[in-house]
């Protein structure tokens, strides 16, 4: 049922501008379920893939959306290296950025991960950070760590492979991104670098990229399940069934909410790049005369996050068990996807969006 031959995904280029993007796409087909392969890729495309923010943001999100829509999995390994390269140059720190990288800030109960100051002046990580993806794979990250003084976060670049870093394996039961298990990991006064200052990493406008990033690959994720149904509609109505209206709707909606949230994210990509979401992002200073581009990125992510939800519901009522079932790329995509959808935390993200609304971080 599904498409044999990679397919870019389109927000902005034109079609022969997204051909340039079909050889990387091949690599990436041959590679799927292969991590290190999918690693080294990702390192190449690194070197010459566009930043966010500096004129090509739609570019990139075509690139993720694109690499997503191969294998969803490709995509989570994909995004967080870029991810990484793109906090790197914004913080203008000299960092040597070779090998892959990961970008650790996620936050658990019962865990804390410090930054204490040495007697030389450079820093050192002592504590546990959960939600690790592929730790043991990479060669460094950029992680997120708290400071003792005032109990504020800053950003530091570390080295995965320094003796005091120690990645457990966790026991990653989910049939969803069985290749990206996101373990705890240990650090033992392990040297790091700041990157940016206290709380930069959180108030840079590159935070809300970086999370509307993300939206490309879940968009990626939906456009090949799409794909998945309008073939498997093409090749039943090769052995005699026509779709009946039913299915024929689905499409036409499945049509109407991708085309929506493309068009979305063509037009943030624009904003983003002719600097309209370029103010400090800081949730306790949203007015009308300085509005939080997190506020954006929420609403992004909450209506991508939606259409993708919607998506993948219209498909499986018409296709039934099936394909989820007897279909291996089919029941991976789907799998991969509802997990990798759950970064968005729902109505808890629309709460946050709502107290921004409320102090009049808003449009309307």
């Amino acid at each position: 049922m599904s498409a044999p031959d990679p397919q870019p995904v389109r927000i902005s280029s034109v079609p022969v501008q997204l051909q340039a993007l079909e050889p990387l796409l091949h690599q990436v087909h041959a590679a799927v379920g292969d991590v290190p392969a999918l690693l080294r890729i990702a390192k190449d495309i690194g070197q010459t893939a566009p930043m966010p923010g500096e004129g090509n943001t739609a570019k990139l999100w075509e690139l993720l959306a694109s690499v997503t829509a191969v294998d969803v999995a490709a995509g989570r390994v994909f995004e967080p290296h870029l991810d990484a390269l793109a906090i790197l140059s914004q913080s203008g720190v000299e960092t040597d950025t070779a090998g892959a990288w990961g970008v650790f800030a996620a936050e658990g109960p019962g865990m804390k991960l410090e930054a204490k100051r040495t007697a030389n002046g450079s820093f050192v990580l002592s504590g546990s950070k959960p939600w690790c993806s592929l730790a043991q794979q990479l060669d460094s990250a950029v992680v997120t760590a708290h400071l003792p003084d005032n109990g504020g976060r800053a950003a530091f670049a570390v080295n995965l492979k320094n003796p005091g870093v120690t990645a457990e394996t966790p026991s990653w039961t989910s049939r969803g991104l069985q290749e990206i298990p996101s373990g705890t990991v240990h650090f033992d006064n392990v040297p790091a670098n700041p990157v940016g200052g206290e709380d930069w990493y959180f108030k840079r406008p590159g935070f809300a990229w970086g999370g509307m990033g993300v939206t490309a690959c879940w968009l990626g994720g939906a456009v090949a399940v799409a794909r998945d149904f309008a073939a498997a509609l093409t090749k039943a109505a090769a052995n005699g069934r026509e779709p009946d209206q039913i299915a024929l709707a689905a499409l036409g909606d499945i049509d109407r909410t991708i085309s929506g949230i493309i068009g979305y994210l063509a037009q943030t990509a624009e904003r983003i790049d002719a600097g309209e979401l370029d103010a400090e992002a800081d949730p306790d200073d949203a007015t009308r005369d300085n509005p939080s581009p997190w506020s954006d990125a929420l609403r992004v992510r909450g209506t991508v996050a939606a259409a993708v939800e919607r998506v993948q519901t219209l498909v499986t009522q018409n296709l039934g068990p099936g394909p989820l079932a007897f279909d291996e790329a089919y029941g991976k995509r789907m799998a991969d996807l509802s997990l990798y959808i759950r970064q968005h935390h729902a109505m808890r993200d629309d709460a946050q969006l709502g107290a921004l609304t409320l102090k009049g971080d808003r449009s309307w």
